[in-house]
């Protein structure tokens, strides 16, 4: 019988906009555009706009406080 856990367990990937996540770190979203640019965070583009994904965005602001 093959294990059904292992979908279950399967973890969502939370995205954000620049704009939210300028906003829930508290920074200014250049310093945003600016972690992108520097490969610092990853993130996909959906619909021409960068979607984040919240858990590197959230090692990224580790790393700098």
């Amino acid at each position: 019988m093959p294990e059904a856990t292992s979908n279950s367990e399967q973890k969502e990937i939370i995205r954000v906009s620049i704009s939210e996540a300028a906003r829930l770190f508290g920074v200014n979203s250049q310093t945003i555009r600016r972690a992108i640019k520097n490969q610092e965070i990853t993130y996909v583009v959906v619909a021409g706009r960068y979607k984040i994904n919240f858990e590197s965005l959230v090692k990224w602001s580790q790393m700098k406080t």
